[in-house]
């Protein structure tokens, strides 16, 4: 029985990992549509062919924003660092006591899911250089600004 439960909580572990990517990027487009900012999510972009191919392929999906640089730079910010609300109710499991003296499969899910929360370097860059990223989309989407133009005059 203990092989059997041992199957369960890894195929529910790697189920759970799946679903927390795709949840990890909806949180970001939830933030950036309540700031009014445009978006783009792409799923399996850089998709291989095959299973194992599927499963190498990273990222599963991406939230591409679109700033037109007149935004407020926290926006960005609170988009990058949405995905750690997620940890709420794997931590409420967690503080209850059921996540770790439950069954090995809420173990499971509860591990898979915190490891979904994490925000990735590309999130905690966007985090802290929000307002840089803000200035580059101005310069690029404004056609009134570009950096040839600038460069000319300096």
């Amino acid at each position: 029985m203990v092989g059997v439960e041992l199957l369960v909580a890894c195929s529910v572990l790697a189920l759970t990992v799946a679903v927390g990517l795709v949840a990890h990027e909806w949180s970001h487009a939830f933030v950036l549509r309540f700031g009014a900012v445009d978006y783009t999510i792409s799923y399996l972009p850089n998709r291989e062919r095959g299973l194992v191919g599927l499963l190498r392929s990273r990222p599963w999906a991406v939230v591409q924003p679109r700033p037109t640089g007149t935004e407020s730079h926290w926006v960005l910010r609170a988009a990058a660092l949405a995905p750690l609300a997620l940890a709420l109710p794997a931590l409420g499991l967690s503080a209850t006591g059921y996540a770790t003296e439950g069954p090995p499969v809420v173990t499971a899910a509860t591990v898979g899911w915190l490891a979904c929360t994490i925000p990735s370097p590309q999130d905690f860059s966007v985090a802290f250089h929000a307002h840089r990223a803000l200035r580059d989309s101005l310069e690029e989407y404004d056609p009134r600004s570009s950096r040839t133009d600038r460069s000319l005059e300096e």
